[in-house]
């Protein structure tokens, strides 16, 4: 294959990951936009001065043997949430946060992204909080619309998370190869 050949093929290869790269970047705009500003919220949920994520509350003591029951501490904090959030509230537990080094308990629940801190020990209220970090993760990894949708197994966030992953490999070789590419055609 002469000199000029070669040219030609590069100089098309170029054209084609250009296209490829200005395509997917158009189509998956949107969606880029969402991942990179809750990225970057995510990034700074810890040091956000309790806007995105409450701080931990410290408890009376850090050892397993005086806390109460796992069960009455979530009746309890049942009860803090209907009394204190609402009385249609559901019950639905998302997770439970044991902090041992803190000796506190966190009761996440499913709806609208309450938390429940309790004293593990003492099973008295240490703060209420709104989960805004949960909120923005579940539009990060775009399982927010398995909820909306109440797909319950998980599908439209694996989906999304391998177009997502996908898309930043394809624009990380195209990417790559537009700016090498010029440079490699230059030398020779």
């Amino acid at each position: 294959m002469t000199e000029n050949n070669q040219r030609k093929q590069q100089a098309k290869l170029l054209r084609v990951f250009r296209k490829i790269h200005r395509t997917t970047g158009a189509f998956l705009f949107i969606f880029f936009f969402f991942v990179s500003v809750t990225g970057i919220l995510l990034g700074w949920k810890k040091n956000s001065g309790g806007l995105l994520q409450s701080k931990s509350f410290q408890g009376t003591s850090i050892h397993l043997k005086d806390w109460l029951p796992i069960d009455s501490l979530h009746k309890n904090a049942c009860k803090i949430l209907l009394d204190s959030i609402s009385k249609e509230s559901t019950l639905e537990l998302e997770r439970i946060e044991i902090k041992k080094d803190k000796g506190m308990v966190k009761f996440i629940f499913a709806e609208n992204f309450w938390g429940i801190q309790l004293d593990g020990a003492t099973g008295q209220l240490l703060h209420i909080e709104r989960r805004r970090s949960d909120f923005i993760e579940k539009v990060h990894d775009g399982s927010i619309l398995d909820d909306y949708f109440k797909t319950g197994n998980g599908l439209i966030k694996l989906v999304y998370t391998t177009v997502m992953g996908l898309a930043l490999l394809i624009f990380s070789i195209t990417g790559f190869w537009l700016w090498y590419g010029p440079k490699r055609m230059k030398r020779k």
